[in-house]
């Protein structure tokens, strides 16, 4: 009798063509921070194009590992992550021409017909990265992934990077000053801004730029995107302690902490969200802030905790029922 072998797992072409086509981007980007001294917004003209090309590349690889998890769908699968693929090799293929090219801010501005053009084009690709990415979340969640804590960190990560992707919709809302602008003239150049109470290409965080005058609505965006690599590396970490922990060995209690680790992060997000949407600095965060951060992280604790004291007293049930079987088998003979 035949044995029936299992399919072989392959990863999303387009996805793997987009990180390679990344990494070596970096490489001209990293030159370019070398040897082209120009600036636009008061950073290095290339320096955006670098950290994209890394964000995307990981971003890439995890996404086309993730595809190749389902065990149905797979053509589905396949498309959506061409989708995804297409969609930000477009909007990085649209940073190089108007920032490196043209030499002009990419996002938010309306100034001429070629910068509208270009603004609706970089739109487009970005919802059409979110709906795929929806698409995906809907597959995966109703399939059955063989590995539950596997599917656990893997859902829970699409949601929040969904999430993440939704918060830069609030970018695009125009800030006070463009809509009296907008009002006064009936044209602003720029409309929308990564900020709140500040202004773009103020002082921010060195290399990622984010505001420490206002609130940056990249830092909540930045955080819930990489939901999707960090919670299977939670569970990877996971899996390694629990060969010197018996109470992580479960598989219920490794998806009841990915579970907890998923709200916390959401917590986390959400206010991240709502700080940089009152203005406040990500680096001057206030007293409400401060609660809230505190009150998200003791419930995420003590949520772990009470799923590793349930792992314990399972460990510890299973070593009884395991010496009474020994005794009663021994007594038999």
């Amino acid at each position: 009798m035949l044995r029936k072998e299992k399919p072989r797992t392959r990863l999303n072409g387009p996805l793997l063509i987009l990180a390679a086509a990344m990494a070596g981007l970096c490489l001209v980007a990293a030159g370019g921070l070398i040897f082209d001294d120009r600036t636009l917004a008061n950073q290095p003209i290339w320096l955006k194009t670098f950290k994209f090309t890394i964000s995307i590349a990981i971003y890439a690889v995890t996404l086309a590992w993730l595809l190749s998890l389902l065990p149905k769908g797979r053509r589905a699968g396949w498309w959506m992550g061409a989708v995804v693929a297409a969609g930000m090799g477009l909007d990085m293929v649209l940073m190089v021409v108007q920032m490196i090219g043209r030499g002009r801010r990419l996002h938010f501005n309306l100034a001429d017909e070629s910068d509208r053009m270009i603004h609706n084009l970089l739109a487009t690709g970005a919802y059409a990265t979110l709906l795929a990415m929806i698409v995906v979340a809907g597959i995966l969640c109703f399939q059955r992934l063989p590995n539950g804590p596997q599917a656990s960190a893997v859902r829970a990560g699409l949601g929040l990077t969904i999430t993440g992707l939704l918060v830069a919709i609030f970018m695009f809302n125009p800030t006070p000053e463009q809509q009296r602008l907008k009002q006064a003239t009936g044209h602003s150049d720029i409309l929308g801004a990564h900020s709140v109470g500040a202004t773009d290409g103020g002082p921010g965080l060195p290399l990622l730029g984010w505001s420490t005058e206002g609130g940056d609505l990249r830092v909540p965006h930045f955080i819930g995107l990489h939901a999707l690599q960090l919670l299977p590396l939670l569970l990877i970490a996971l899996t390694a302690l629990s060969r010197r922990f018996p109470s992580l060995r479960s598989p219920f209690v490794r998806r009841g902490l990915i579970r907890i680790a998923g709200a916390g992060y959401l917590g986390l997000l959400l206010v991240l969200t709502w700080q940089a949407l009152r203005g406040e600095s990500v680096v001057h965060p206030g007293g409400e802030t401060l609660l809230a951060l505190a009150a998200v992280a003791v419930l995420t604790l003590a949520g772990g905790a009470a799923v590793v004291r349930h792992g314990r007293a399972l460990t510890k049930q299973r070593s009884s029922d395991a010496s009474l079987s020994g005794w009663s088998s021994g007594s038999r003979v």
